[in-house]
């Protein structure tokens, strides 16, 4: 009984379990944490508080003070018995306190703690099992006796009667011990497959983990490389202006000072031309004789009065052709940063390869356009001399292979309904059923009511929300990575390949029945 004892004395008086991180109030009564901490919450609206044990009161929230020797001495008491703390299942006897149960008495139909247990044994030999309340379920329905064995026959437990005197007095069964037993054998390959299975999922989940966290951090770079490509656009596009501004306020302070310089010309014969103006307004003002004795020449004030000084003719313009000379290298030569700019900040310079389809692969039945960079389907056989490099099926490959580097180019598939398109290895077969993505050397992208990826005749269907006009084919040989996108406005991306290139691709188009597919310059 020294057990029960003690678990009262570890007992928490609000929830009646064994304390969980106990702590004191100032009059010495402990509590869970928990328990307290909601106790003084729900006393926080009267505004006094009280021990639940003592009523001790406290008018202002009292402080909680952890106990870690109590702590200890819980957790050494829980160690101890841990199965009896798991059951929840109490001894029958003990009935003024409850006692966790070690074991029950099928015979007896009760559970019993340990002093309670010793006891029993020494009086009787019954069948003891782990603590339980299920008593009926391990007995028999009809003969209510134990359940000792097992019938394979009919998948059944049952009790000696049944065995020998009821419907089972025929058949072969086993102790219940040895069919658990042998069921167990057969079930552990299966426990070993599934903690395969378990172990192979959590691997998966670790690695899905670790994408993650790599996806995640490679978006951050990535956002980080993107927003310092744009100060450094914005850093040139702003010395730029800074130039052409500059400029313009040049030329606005030369035609300023110009201006201003011969404004004060101009003024200068104005005056002159008043004075001149006013003295002759005053002789014509005098008397005949005075006027007469004037020395006055009007052929010299008529000669001199057609000078004229200071025309707009004679004062600089601002410069737009300057300006607009500025800007367009100014530009140029940002263009031709820009490059610099994109490889400074690891970004791959995604320049249009300059693609051209080759007639000597062409199908008889595809008429190539004289730029060699659209390609139609006609009816009509085109009668080209046969060859090794010739599709017999309706296809045509650019006259230009690519073994290394980063290319791209885009296909304006709009005036065709259905088409194939994508990139060929250079020892591809060229027989009537050699479609792009129908072998192991192909990859493409079509368009059959649905838009569709396919490699070695493994296809997969894509969603797209919109009609697919243009397409953008990206390739980076040494990565393994051949994309398509769908260039409209936003771009988007529509598949990635990855596979190990061993040998030089061709841009591949297969054509339908009245369709036109063109190369974008």
């Amino acid at each position: 009984m020294a057990s029960a004892e003690l678990r009262d004395e570890l007992t928490c008086s609000i929830c009646l379990s064994l304390y969980t991180d106990p702590v004191s109030l100032r009059c010495g009564h402990f509590f869970c944490r928990s328990c307290i901490v909601s106790a003084l919450d729900a006393q926080e609206a009267a505004g006094v508080y009280s021990c639940p044990d003592c009523r001790a009161q406290y008018p202002e929230r009292p402080a909680l003070e952890k106990n870690r020797k109590l702590r200890n001495i819980v957790g050494r008491f829980s160690s101890t018995q841990p199965e009896m703390e798991e059951t929840g299942i109490f001894c029958t006897f003990c009935t003024k306190s409850p006692v966790p149960a070690v074991k029950s008495c099928l015979q007896c139909e009760t559970s019993m703690c340990e002093e309670h247990l010793a006891a029993h044994n020494k009086s009787v030999n019954h069948n003891l099992i782990e603590p339980t309340v299920s008593f009926e379920c391990r007995k028999c329905s009809t003969h209510k006796e134990v359940l000792k064995y097992y019938c394979p026959r009919d998948n059944s437990c049952i009790c000696v009667s049944c065995w020998v005197a009821g419907d089972f007095q025929k058949h072969e069964v086993e102790p219940l011990d040895v069919a658990s037993e042998k069921k167990k054998e057969k079930l552990r390959p299966v426990i070993e497959k599934l903690k395969s299975e378990r172990e192979e999922a959590g691997k998966r989940v670790l690695n899905l983990k670790d994408h993650g966290a790599e996806q995640e951090k490679k978006s951050s770079g990535l956002a980080d490389r993107v927003t310092g490509l744009f100060t450094d656009l914005r850093k040139k596009l702003d010395d730029l202006e800074e130039r052409i501004q500059g400029e313009i306020s040049r030329q606005k302070d030369q035609v300023s000072l110009s201006v201003s310089d011969v404004v004060k010309e101009v003024e200068l014969q104005v005056d002159k031309l008043t004075k001149e103006i006013n003295h002759l307004e005053g002789l014509c003002n005098t008397d005949p004789l005075t006027f007469l004795q004037e020395d006055v020449n009007t052929s010299d004030i008529s000669a001199g009065s057609c000078d004229v000084i200071g025309d707009v003719r004679d004062v600089p313009c601002v410069d737009e052709g300057l300006v607009s000379q500025i800007l367009h290298r100014g530009l140029l030569h940002f263009a031709d940063d820009l490059n610099d700019m994109k490889i400074k900040r690891q970004f791959s310079v995604m320049e249009k390869s300059d693609i051209l389809l080759d007639i000597d692969t062409a199908h008889n039945n595809i008429i190539i356009s004289q730029d060699l960079r659209s390609s139609s389907y006609s009816d009509t056989s085109q009668n080209r001399p046969d060859g090794p490099k010739r599709f017999r099926c309706r296809q045509v490959l650019s006259s230009r292979s690519f073994s290394s580097g980063r290319l791209y180019w885009e296909v304006d598939v709009s005036q065709a309904k259905n088409w194939i398109l994508g990139v060929v290895a250079e020892s591809s077969k060229r027989g009537n059923k050699s479609y792009i993505g129908f072998n192991m050397k192909s990859w493409g992208l079509w368009m059959n009511d649905n838009l569709v990826v396919s490699h070695n005749k493994i296809h997969k269907e894509l969603v797209s929300d919109s009609p697919v006009r243009v397409v953008g084919v990206y390739l980076d040989y040494e990565a393994g990575r051949l994309s398509f996108y769908q260039v409209c406005d936003p771009i988007r991306h529509l598949h990635t390949f990855n596979a190990s290139f061993s040998e030089p691709l061709y841009p591949a188009f297969y054509l339908y029945e009245d369709s036109i597919i063109r190369i974008v310059k």
